[in-house]
């Protein structure tokens, strides 16, 4: 099963799920919410169900919020016209298959999605081109090479029988070294004690 299938099967269940540890989300917010201005330019790749660009819409001029999920899309959608949210253009998309001029962004977000792609370091680096000189990536990563290394084994045989998404196994020491790669600095890092916890980073464009 495809990325976008699975997704658009589950939409409503996700939906309708709280978030694992509403603390650290919060925090992530509000941590993210320091970078944010009045004329700020957005994208969000893998937005979901449109929680995260509802909550920081208030703080920036516009977003751009895009997933592979009609599904997801539509309840994204359907949120912010409750929520009375007018700045959020979201749109059915890929980051990889995104059509945007260099330098179109003052911040990207990429929050629970970089462990979901094929390429990661080719993503980060499409992110890093997206980015105006001095604009920020906010990145919230699940690295399952980094104690959940049993995920490994067992994603994939979820995969087959169509009950999870494609998963790529990267530890956070990998996944910092793809960042600065693509020539970014790390600003922030923080994640919260646990095996399962997720690291959070915040990194500049020179």
């Amino acid at each position: 099963m495809d990325s976008a299938r699975f997704w658009d099967k589950i939409a409503d269940k996700y939906a309708r799920q709280p978030v694992r540890d509403e603390a650290s989300y919060q925090f992530k917010l509000k941590k993210t919410q320091e970078y944010l201005r009045p004329d700020l330019q957005v994208l969000e790749f893998g937005c979901g169900t449109g929680s995260t660009a509802i909550v920081h819409s208030p703080f920036v001029n516009q977003i751009l919020a895009v997933d592979c999920s009609q599904n997801m899309i539509d309840i994204a959608r359907d949120k912010a016209a409750k929520s009375n949210v007018d700045n959020i253009t979201f749109q059915v998309d890929t980051i990889e298959a995104l059509q945007a001029p260099a330098e179109s962004f003052d911040v990207v977000m990429g929050q629970s999605i970089l462990h979901l792609v094929e390429d990661k370091d080719a993503v980060i680096k499409k992110v890093f081109e997206l980015v105006k000189p001095g604009g920020i990536f906010v990145s919230s990563t699940a690295c399952i090479g980094s104690g959940m290394g049993f995920l490994r084994y067992v994603v994939p045989i979820f995969r087959m029988l169509g009950k999870a998404p494609y998963v790529a196994v990267f530890t956070r020491d990998e996944l910092i070294s793809a960042i600065r790669r693509a020539g970014f600095d790390i600003e922030f890092q923080w994640q919260p004690e646990g095996k399962m916890a997720v690291p959070f980073i915040i990194a500049r464009k020179p």
